[in-house]
């Protein structure tokens, strides 16, 4: 069963809100996956629809088997004075993928060091401030466009980022980025959060059902890779994606196939400490992981296709042509069972048959005419 990406954010952003320890505010949640997430692609920031509006950036997304973009969007914020902090993905030390959700906060906390452009330049945010309950927006990487906006500044930006230039879209790992959380993002990551808006996840739940969004299918250059608002994926303000990243290839440059696995530990986010709750647990022989809510697998059974792979769980090897896995881990093999060979029950032996004597011969019966000579 097909398990929306947006429904585990929406979990992990709930988890969020009802923590009384706000150290655990931006945990990893309950999936994670083998395969670096694409170079995030090269696009404009649409026009800004109005006042009031904040840049949330695109990024990638785990579905059940591939990536899928999520376009950048101008979202309005829960209340006045939030800003929001967007997810990243990063490497954990247990040699996986882990989503770090994003969130609404007084401050702009720890992204990963991801560059995602238009003023979220790795740390903090550029791309405008409030002031007096109103928010500014800073001209330099905001398209304001022909909207009326009175409240704007200008502050220049190193490496001007209108369109990304460095799209590495992870931190850690093999051609990751390697930064680290600063003083103030680990003091941000202890400020009270809001989860994503209702917008938000609408908006990610409508990216997950595009096929045309999934990596395996536009290779790292959506044709939708921004939109003026949520969930609007067609007509005027859609910006589609200029070129696929130069960042580290990811998913795009494997060559093999996508997969996913449980690895059974939690892993921590070096932003606050806080370890993961659960991981998805893997189909060996597809490389398929699936999850139902945030430390918890709801798959029933995950089947593979091709040749027979490892239990994760048991270390044991299926021997058919077709291996399944349930939910409790343990595999099994569709071949036949052969059983112990036995070798055929020998005849018994031959009865030996010995002729009865034959009688001997009987004398010439006399004639009784005939006279003695």
């Amino acid at each position: 069963m097909r398990v929306p990406y947006f429904f585990l954010s929406l979990l992990a952003a709930l988890a969020v809100t009802a923590s009384t320890s706000p150290s655990s505010a931006q945990i990893s949640i309950g999936i994670s996956i083998t395969i670096a997430p694409p170079p995030l692609p090269v696009y404009v920031q649409p026009e800004i629809p109005g006042p009031g509006y904040i840049w949330s950036p695109g990024y990638w997304a785990w579905g059940d088997d591939d990536y899928y973009w999520v376009p950048g969007t101008w979202v309005e914020a829960p209340s006045p004075g939030l800003l929001w902090t967007p997810g990243y993905w990063g490497y954990s030390d247990e040699g996986v993928y882990l989503w770090n959700a994003g969130y609404w906060g007084p401050r702009v906390g720890y992204y990963g060091g991801i560059n995602y452009g238009f003023g979220y330049v790795g740390v903090g945010f550029l791309g405008g401030r409030w002031e007096g309950g109103v928010f500014a927006y800073n001209r330099a990487v905001t398209n304001v466009g022909s909207v009326r906006i009175t409240n704007v500044y200008n502050q220049t930006v190193v490496n001007n980022t209108t369109v990304i230039n460095n799209n590495t879209s992870f931190n850690g790992g093999k051609g990751g980025v390697t930064a680290k959380p600063t003083p103030l993002e680990l003091a941000a990551a202890k400020d009270p959060h809001v989860a994503p808006t209702a917008l938000q996840t609408q908006h990610q739940h409508a990216a997950s059902t595009n096929r045309e969004l999934f990596a395996s299918v536009n290779q790292g250059k959506p044709a939708v890779a921004a939109s003026p608002k949520p969930g609007v994926f067609s007509g005027q303000g859609v910006v589609a994606a200029k070129a696929v990243g130069t960042g580290a290839k990811g998913a795009l440059g494997s060559g093999q196939p996508l997969s996913a696995k449980g690895t059974g530990q939690a892993a921590t986010n070096p932003a606050t400490g806080a370890r993961g709750t659960g991981h998805a647990v893997t189909n060996p022989a597809t490389g398929v992981s699936r999850t139902g809510q945030t430390g918890t697998n709801s798959a029933t059974v995950a089947k593979g296709t091709g040749q027979a792979g490892t239990n994760s769980a048991t270390g044991a090897r299926g021997t058919g042509a077709s291996a399944a896995a349930s939910a409790t881990g343990a595999g099994t093999s569709r071949a036949p069972a052969r059983g112990p060979q036995f070798a055929p029950k020998p005849p018994p032996p031959p009865v030996a048959r010995i002729a009865a004597p034959k009688p001997p011969p009987r004398p010439p019966a006399k004639d009784p005419g005939k006279k003695p000579q």
